[in-house]
């Protein structure tokens, strides 16, 4: 495969410099301010309209033509060139824009034919959670199958045995939670010399989770003259010491404005009393077709969760309190449509990628513009519409403003009280059976982990891929 002549000669990039774990997200000014995109020196190559056009790999090509996928996303049009010649990407897309294919494509491509050594990936995607890992294996698996190339995935709440034996008998992208990849990292179990293309996928969110310290440590072991990819849906400033300190001259491409507003997306508010608060959320639950509803803690979701099922509504909650394996399957049952509602914290506000999910309800208002986005961005995702509902007491309703303010958000917002019409119109909402229904519960046992590519031999029965989910 032809590829653009790289620019790899230059000196060894900076380190990036810094103090330890920044705040999690509590929306401070300084942490939500954007910093100023780079200036690319180098011309970029022009954005090319169809997936045939692009110098893929021809696995690749018969891969996505069997998968129905001809014309890429604008996000995809425009990076894909830049990063299969070998370019560093700075790209910045809202949820469910590509951008797991603009990174995926480009890093396999790239890797077509390559064998890597026990322990010694060649490329490495970090991301913030397991759910988000579990997304974006699941998103590049057939492809990396179509190139015969391995894929493992190490996050926390999993086997570290079983991921240590996967990295052992040797794969050539790892897809990996920051904390987790350290820890394999200082046992031994993974070495990072070898990696010549990092991804950084949701690096605000990284950030933001504290996970800075672990970030630029692992980048610092991989190839000094490798391909660095960042990619998120928001930019700040805590992202900017990453962008400043291990891109280099890097193609910048933002498919939407930084707050990342979607207009295929509808945003509404619903100022409701708080007697009223539970059975506006009910009767919304128990509408036809799926809602995904947030709320602040495991404790309130796990409430929720129960009442609904008491109320007639297949409903499960999902947070970090529970197992990877119950998280794994409670999502699964979501998916597959045999529960109707999922009741989630914000552990389900990145990474959950749900077709034709139409509807998202923040039953608890979120506590930063970046949660709203991304809470939203669980609907309307891949050119689809959908809309998002926020319920908000009295007390909230000035914060909300200013939360919808930050976003560049203009909400229909309105007074709603149970069994009014605008209710039904515009969330499905209906009065639930009152029949109590009963959901199997998740398995506590880790599920068997998964190979995420072959090489055509036979395989050792242990020999699989480390498949899981978050920090």
């Amino acid at each position: 495969m032809n590829r653009a002549t790289d620019t790899r000669s230059r000196a060894r990039r900076p380190r990036a410099t810094g103090s330890g774990p920044r705040s999690r997200s509590g929306g401070s000014a300084r942490k939500d301010t954007e910093f100023a995109l780079p200036q690319t020196t180098t011309p970029a190559l022009p954005p090319v309209e169809s997936f045939a056009d692009m110098p893929l790999p021809e696995p690749l090509r018969a891969k996505l033509t069997s998968l129905g996928m001809t014309a890429p996303f604008p996000i995809q049009a425009a990076t894909l060139p830049n990063a299969i010649a070998g370019r560093d990407v700075l790209g910045r897309g809202r949820t469910g824009s590509g951008k797991t294919l603009a990174f995926g494509l480009a890093l396999l491509a790239r890797l077509e034919g390559r064998t890597a050594r026990p322990r010694q990936p060649l490329a490495v995607v970090l991301v913030p959670t397991r759910e988000l890992a579990q997304q974006v294996t699941d998103a590049l698996t057939p492809y990396a199958r179509a190139l015969r190339l391995r894929m493992a995935t190490v996050v926390g709440g999993m086997s570290i045995g079983r991921q240590t034996a996967v990295l052992r008998d040797g794969a050539e992208v790892v897809v990996a939670t920051p904390g987790r990849l350290a820890d394999l990292v200082e046992r031994g179990g993974c070495r990072l010399d070898q990696v010549e293309t990092a991804v950084l996928d949701e690096a605000d969110q990284m950030t933001d989770m504290g996970f800075m310290p672990q970030v630029t440590h692992l980048l610092d072991q991989t190839q000094p003259r490798g391909q660095r990819m960042l990619f998120s849906a928001t930019l700040d400033r805590n992202v900017d010491r990453l962008v400043r300190g291990y891109l280099r001259d890097p193609v910048v491409h933002s498919v939407d404005p930084s707050a990342g507003t979607v207009t295929a997306m509808e945003h509404h508010v619903f100022h409701v009393h708080a007697d009223d608060k539970r059975v506006t959320t009910v009767q919304i639950a128990a509408r036809e077709g799926r809602v995904l509803m947030f709320l602040d803690t495991k404790h309130a979701a796990e409430r929720l969760a129960k009442h609904l099922l008491d109320s007639g509504v297949k409903a499960a909650a999902l947070h970090g309190g529970k197992s990877q394996p119950q998280r794994n399957r409670t999502l699964g049952q979501f998916k597959d449509q045999k529960v109707n509602v999922l009741v989630a914290t914000n552990v389900a506000a990145r990474g959950i990628d749900i077709a034709d999910l139409d509807l998202v309800v923040n039953v608890d208002p979120p506590k930063d513009h970046k949660d709203y986005l991304h809470r939203g961005g669980r609907t309307a995702r891949a050119g689809a519409s959908g809309r998002v509902v926020t319920l908000v007491l009295p007390n909230q309703r000035q914060e909300m403003a200013r939360l919808m303010t930050t976003a560049g958000i203009t909400p229909r917002t309105q007074n709603i009280r149970p069994d009014q019409t605008e209710l039904g119109e515009i969330t499905g909402a209906q009065t639930p059976s009152g029949q109590p229904v009963t959901i199997a519960a998740a398995p506590e046992r880790e599920p068997r982990p998964r190979t995420g590519g072959a090489r055509g031999r036979s395989r050792r029965p242990g020999r699989r891929g480390a498949f899981g989910n978050a920090a």
